[in-house]
């Protein structure tokens, strides 16, 4: 029987086209395996860029402007892994937080996950398909949008695994391997595996 495994990639991971590649050709690979649920974060940079767009107009935006703008990021990334994953023949879809029913509270750029209606994702995978779900974000139940606070793409995988009651949840970055400790804090930490991308489970 397959398992449900969830698969997180962070905004280094999709940086650029031929990262989003590299992402399709794992997905891929489990999911010759397993049915799979993607979550994604908006691509390296982005994010603090639409920050920084939002003080056009002020260094003080309104907050539900703000949620809307910078939940953006995830949206784009969402489309593009699916088009890289269809590109190689697999059938994949981008869903919005909103779309899958990933309900929050109401407090803008740090809301928290209420509630996972998993009916829409169970029906994504019953019917073959691989969906690809912003992370970051979320919806309230008059239908805001909010966000989740930096790092808040982990927070929505886990938070969909568990709703899943998935198998797994692996959540990938672009490191050159696992360190015994953090190497930007500790200059002698040392590397423990080679390897591009890390894997948690």
């Amino acid at each position: 029987m397959q398992q449900v495994i969830v698969q997180k990639f962070g905004g280094t991971s999709v940086g650029s086209g031929e990262r989003i590649a590299a992402v399709a050709e794992i997905i891929k690979k489990e999911a010759e395996m397993n049915r799979v649920v993607v979550v994604v974060s908006a691509m390296a940079g982005e994010t603090d860029r639409l920050i920084e767009l939002s003080k056009l107009f002020g260094d003080n935006p309104n907050k539900r402007e703000f949620d809307a703008l910078i939940s953006t990021g995830e949206k784009v990334s969402a489309s593009l892994l699916a088009m890289a994953l269809n590109s190689l023949g697999l059938k994949a879809k981008s869903y919005s937080a909103a779309q899958v029913s990933l309900k929050t509270t109401s407090n803008f750029s740090k809301a928290k996950i209420l509630d996972i209606d998993k009916t829409k994702m169970e029906e994504i995978l019953a019917d073959g398909s691989i969906p690809i779900i912003t992370g970051f974000q979320g919806i309230t139940e008059t239908g805001e949008v909010t966000t989740l606070g930096r790092g808040g793409s982990d927070t929505t995988a886990v938070a969909i695994a568990a709703s899943l009651d998935a198998d797994r949840c692996d959540i990938y970055t672009d490191v050159d391997g696992i360190y015994t400790t953090d190497p930007r804090i500790v200059p002698n930490a040392k590397k423990t595996r080679y390897n591009f991308y890390g894997r948690y489970a």
